[in-house]
């Protein structure tokens, strides 16, 4: 049995994929990777955005690509940012359709811990990256473990999935409809978001399905002052 790396009821959800050959070659990878390159996030917060949203309590997911690959930014969780980092584009364009959507005005941050909180899971298909080299731990084995992330949120149902482009949307076969509900469209980023990105109001759609559902909304405003005091797990 591999030791406990997620502090909450997601490590007995992964746990099978923990003891896999994969997984266990996929550490070693990691082991190696942190030792000799500069990789985010940090070691510590691999799996930040499992920490923040427990299984039980996922209610979204919002499906992003792999860490962000520049100094500073990356905090384990998708399209978020540390606190005091200048707000990526990708997600400048996610606040423009937040305000379009909700009337919602964008902070001048990019932490998400608020959403998270709120049951909104915020994964990337890969968990960590070279700095400087996007989608540069792409096929160590990390799409296996997010893939049965994918698959129990959906067996278990009642989950909005939010996948905005194609590495994003190419999960949707993972996903039973009949009991889940699927949000697509072209990405956030700068060189998408005219093709559909703007314009798809994935909020207030989110919202109406949980209201469906007998759930409660997500609060989509994000607090205008953020701090971090996440602490280091093992």
């Amino acid at each position: 049995m591999s030791k406990v790396l997620i502090h909450n009821d997601w490590q007995q959800v992964l746990q099978k994929q923990f003891d896999q050959p994969y997984y266990q070659k996929l550490h070693q990878f990691l082991k190696n990777e942190y030792q000799t390159q500069t990789v985010y996030p940090d070691m510590y917060h691999i799996f930040q955005a499992f920490e923040w949203t427990p299984f039980a309590k996922t209610k979204v997911v919002i499906l992003g690509q792999d860490p962000y690959h520049e100094p500073n930014q990356a905090v384990g969780a998708s399209f978020a940012v540390q606190p005091g980092v200048k707000v990526p584009p990708s997600l400048v364009n996610i606040y423009k359709e937040l305000q379009d959507d909700l009337g919602i005005k964008p902070v001048n941050h990019g932490y998400l811990k608020h959403w998270a909180d709120q049951g909104v899971l915020l994964l990337n298909s890969v968990l960590t990256v070279r700095r400087g080299q996007a989608f540069s731990h792409r096929g160590k084995g990390w799409e296996q473990l997010t893939d049965a992330a994918i698959k129990a949120l959906s067996d278990r149902g009642h989950v909005v999935f939010i996948l905005w482009g194609k590495a994003a949307k190419a999960k949707r076969p993972l996903i039973d409809e009949t009991k889940n509900a699927v949000i697509a469209s072209a990405h956030p980023s700068p060189f998408s978001a005219n093709y559909g990105f703007f314009g798809s109001h994935p909020f207030s759609r989110t919202n109406a399905i949980l209201q469906k559902w007998g759930e409660q909304p997500i609060d989509w405003q994000l607090p205008a002052h953020v701090t971090t005091t996440d602490n280091k797990g093992a």
